[in-house]
């Protein structure tokens, strides 16, 4: 900008640019100072648009950048407040003249109450939109498959760990960012999450989209013997509880004593598939309460009564790294899907059996983990923390 107002001061005084012809010593055929003067003119805005073009926010990858950030912010507000927010205003549009639209889509949500737990209303429309390009190339995230799965048989992905917000989860699977579609042709991904979620108007239907569907028995009966073969349901293990030891450079699971996947499975001969996310506790730091203190004791409660623990987290802010804010760190996540472990269908499956495909389940990811934790920046003697 700077050289375009200089370039503009220099046209006025009918100052010579740089390679602009001089007049003629003889007044004969040369150029006249105002042949030359025009001359500059021309350049003169050339070079000045070229600088105006190159200047600092339209550089592409500087405004790429800004993009990415923006499509994980809308995604984070969407986690932490959309449902509540459209609540509080479906409700205020009751007391206005706007009260029927209310009464038209509370009249929807008795009809359409049970959607969701028969897998919900899928659009690949959404699915491909360019915003989720940008929120995985912020980290980036990664998806890498280890081998092929058929599309004769039904599916239980752990996804370990929880993090703050399972980002690696939703972008793997309820986007098509990293094309799960592809490499895991004819598999249908379902990532599974509270069914408090899908009490809540507007924030129901975003997330039915994208292919997330309630936790519950209900929900992976249905999804597991009712929606034919080649759906690959993913749970994210630990949980709230997993949550609440998030923090970067920690590599622990809560899975030792979380069976209810494992029955599942076995009741429904769905193969268990051990899933890794590198780098998911990097993306955000929280304040972590001792056992026994007054913190954890009221997160232990809404864990128990809302089925969700309060975190007090932070990440870095919209506009600088340096500061704090609800934007995750670009640290990257890598999303490794392991083998799946034949598991046979017993329709009362006995403790016995719960317990003997749920160790196998726990070595085999401590397998993937240390087979890959190298490859993604880990030392070789780090070791995977079960609880």
């Amino acid at each position: 900008m700077k050289t375009l107002i200089a370039a503009y001061s220099g046209v006025l005084r009918g100052e010579r640019r740089p390679g602009c012809p001089r007049e003629s010593s003889d007044g004969g055929s040369g150029l006249s100072w105002e042949g030359a003067w025009r001359w500059g003119t021309g350049s003169s805005i050339l070079s000045a648009l070229q600088d105006l073009f190159s200047v600092t926010w339209l550089n592409r990858s500087k405004v790429e950048k800004q993009l990415q950030v923006i499509s994980v912010l809308q995604w984070v507000l969407s986690f932490l407040v959309l449902g509540v927010a459209c609540t509080v205003i479906l409700m205020y549009t009751f007391c206005t003249d706007c009260w029927l639209i209310a009464v038209l889509y509370f009249t929807w949500l008795v009809f359409d109450w049970n959607t969701p737990k028969k897998g919900g209303r899928r659009s690949q429309w959404v699915r491909n939109w360019a915003v989720w390009r940008y929120f995985r190339d912020y980290f980036p995230i990664q998806l890498v498959k280890t081998h092929n799965l058929l599309t004769t048989r039904n599916y239980i992905f752990g996804y370990h760990p929880h993090g703050i917000m399972g980002l690696g989860a939703f972008c793997n699977f309820s986007t098509e960012a990293t094309e799960v579609s592809k490499k895991f042709p004819g598999i249908r991904p379902y990532l599974a999450t509270l069914a408090g979620n899908f009490r809540m108007p507007v924030l129901r239907e975003y997330l039915m989209s994208g292919g997330i569907c309630p936790v519950n028995r209900d929900t992976i009966d249905y999804l597991l013997s009712k929606n034919g073969s080649g759906n690959a349901i993913i749970i994210v293990v630990g949980g709230a509880a997993e949550s609440l030891s998030s923090m970067p450079g920690k590599n622990a699971v809560t899975l030792r004593n979380r069976k209810g996947f494992v029955k599942l499975a076995l009741r429904h001969g769905a193969d268990l598939v051990p899933t890794y996310s590198f780098g998911e506790n990097e993306v955000y730091k929280q304040v972590i309460f001792e056992e026994g203190s007054w913190g954890r004791w009221v997160q232990k409660k809404f864990q128990k009564y809302i089925g969700f623990a309060p975190c007090i987290f932070h990440g870095r802010g919209l506009f600088s790294s340096d500061t704090w804010g609800l934007v995750p760190y670009s640290k990257p996540i890598t999303t490794v899907v392991g083998e799946p472990i034949t598991i046979p269908k017993l329709e009362h499956p006995t403790q016995q059996d719960i317990d003997l495909y749920h160790a196998m389940y726990m070595e085999a990811l401590v397998k993937l983990f240390d087979k890959h934790k190298t490859s993604f920046g880990l030392p070789e003697t780090e070791v995977l923390e079960v609880n």
